[in-house]
């Protein structure tokens, strides 16, 4: 299979390797530490300073892989993560720990005479050197004061990408060793650090070694796949062949996610209803749990406003348990923030684990299953509506139907906003009571779920083939679904 970085193809060949030891039941540390010579083979280094240093990176993310705390040291035990909250990890061997001064400053000083930067500097950090300009950088507080004092705007400001990503500055740098840090009581588990880091020195912990064990073991699995799949093998790998790819790798079936969007959908659009009625001022959407998370954390006064109706993946997982009691439920997104929803008290024991787009291609992989040259099934269980909610404006277009075709106008002025900076200002303006919105669907990441950190493909590259994947449903409106009657009598809202 074709993969579009050298970090992404790195990525690949742990996670298939780990899933192989897995399935032949020989996951054990030595097993572990012989991976990253079997990929790191030979004698020159590629991306790193040495070969060492490549198979460090490698067993760390082996180690994360099989579900352990990564660590560098061969001779400590392995520490099973699988069942603490956390999702997101550093991976010390691979953090750059970029070793680079956050203000700086340009070739634009004009050497002016005021020399505000001096003024401002609360450090007496910055002072005159050769006619210019000069920071300090063992005094520098780092407060940017001198930044905003510039007229000509000669002080540049470099922050490290993981930092700057971090929807709620839950990503800190050790003082001493100035490694990432990520602190869990702020983390939304949405990956956007992971997304931004270069060299791939943060990552999500796989539960790829638990699917593999049940593939293998022969049981009774179900796949829950979301409606961002479309494009995200290429677009000439149509969502038919992927459909027949899982089952080959040993899925008993597939349920599109966006089936229980459609379910989501109409029960969210009475919730809705309901609240608007009764005097509520606004509503958001409870899909994306990046956005739930980041509301929790960052506007805990607006949680109530949050949608009590569950995810399409944990409507579709509680549907398969009512059906198949016995059955292990496996969700399969580009999403990370999935891993933490799955495991929440009010909705555990929905889905069993969560895999990334990533770790079901290195599943295929490692059941040495060809997408390419898998056939073409047909698929009919979801609207166009449902499919949509991959994207931004999804699921408010599909509670705008509902509403449309009950005849409700409860003028929603609704919005749908993507990425941190939409989001921020969204819910900040709500909070404010200065948003005519009464219904704001969120997502985390830019684009919607097609931009998420777990994806194969940019949001760019897979449009045409979700597009391809949208426009091919059958099932014109909620009305035409009959496979919604598998969610009658299951319980849609969360707790």
């Amino acid at each position: 299979m074709e993969l579009e970085t050298r970090l992404m193809r790195l990525k690949y060949e742990v996670l298939k390797e780990v899933a192989v030891l897995a399935k032949n039941d020989n996951l054990r540390k030595l097993e572990l530490e012989k991976i990253q010579y079997k990929i790191i083979d030979g004698k020159k280094a590629e991306y790193r300073c040495c070969v060492y240093k490549e198979r460090a990176v490698v067993y760390e993310r082996s180690q994360l892989a099989a579900g352990f705390m990564p660590c560098d040291n061969t001779t400590l035990p392995l520490v099973d993560i699988q069942n603490k909250d956390e999702v997101i990890y550093v991976l010390p061997a691979a953090c750059d720990k970029c070793t680079i001064d956050r203000f700086l400053v340009t070739e634009a000083c004009r050497n002016c005479i005021e020399h505000r930067c001096m003024e401002v500097c609360p450090a007496n950090a910055v002072a005159r050197v050769g006619g210019r300009a000069h920071i300090n950088q063992e005094m520098c507080k780092e407060c940017g004061m001198c930044k905003k004092a510039c007229p000509y705007n000669a002080i540049a400001e470099i922050v490290r990408p993981c930092k700057k990503a971090c929807p709620t500055s839950a990503l800190d740098i050790h003082p001493e060793n100035r490694m990432a840090v990520i602190k869990n009581e702020e983390c939304t588990s949405c990956g956007a650090c992971m997304k931004a880091c270069p060299f791939g020195a943060i990552s999500d912990k796989s539960y790829i070694t638990n699917v593999a064990r049940a593939l293998s073991d022969k049981k009774e699995v179900y796949a829950v796949v979301a409606p961002a799949i479309g494009g995200q093998f290429g677009n000439n790998v149509t969502a038919g062949m992927i459909w027949d790819a899982l089952r080959k790798t040993g899925f008993s079936d597939v349920v599109e996610a966006a089936c229980g969007a459609d379910a989501v959908a109409l029960h969210e659009g009475e919730e809705l209803t309901e609240r608007l009625e009764n005097g509520e001022g606004y509503m958001t959407s409870s899909c994306c749990p990046g956005f739930v998370n980041y509301i929790e954390k960052k506007f805990p006064g607006e949680v109530s406003k949050i949608s009590g109706t569950v995810s399409p993946m944990i409507a579709c997982g509680r549907m398969l348990k009512k059906e198949h009691p016995d059955a292990v439920v496996v969700f399969i997104g580009p999403c990370t923030a999935k891993k933490s929803e799955a495991g929440r008290d009010e909705v555990k024991g929905a889905v069993d684990y969560v895999l990334t787009f990533e770790e079901i291609a290195a599943l295929m992989g490692a059941f040495d299953v060809d997408i390419e040259k898998c056939e073409d099934v047909e698929i009919s269980q979801a609207t166009g509506f449902g499919r949509n909610f991959a994207k931004v404006g999804g699921v408010r277009a599909a509670v705008e139907e509902l509403l449309e075709a009950r005849a409700e106008d409860l003028q929603l002025n609704a919005i749908s906003v993507s990425g941190a900076d939409e989001v921020k200002t969204a819910m900040m303006m709500a909070k404010l009571k200065k948003s005519r919105s009464r219904f704001i669907e969120g997502m985390m990441c830019d684009g919607g779920c097609t931009g998420g950190a777990g994806a194969l493909s940019t949001v760019r590259k897979s449009k045409a083939g979700l597009a391809k994947y949208t426009g091919s449903s059958k099932i014109k409106a909620h009305k035409d679904n009959v496979l919604l009657t598998k969610f009658e009598g299951v319980k849609l809202s969360r707790g």
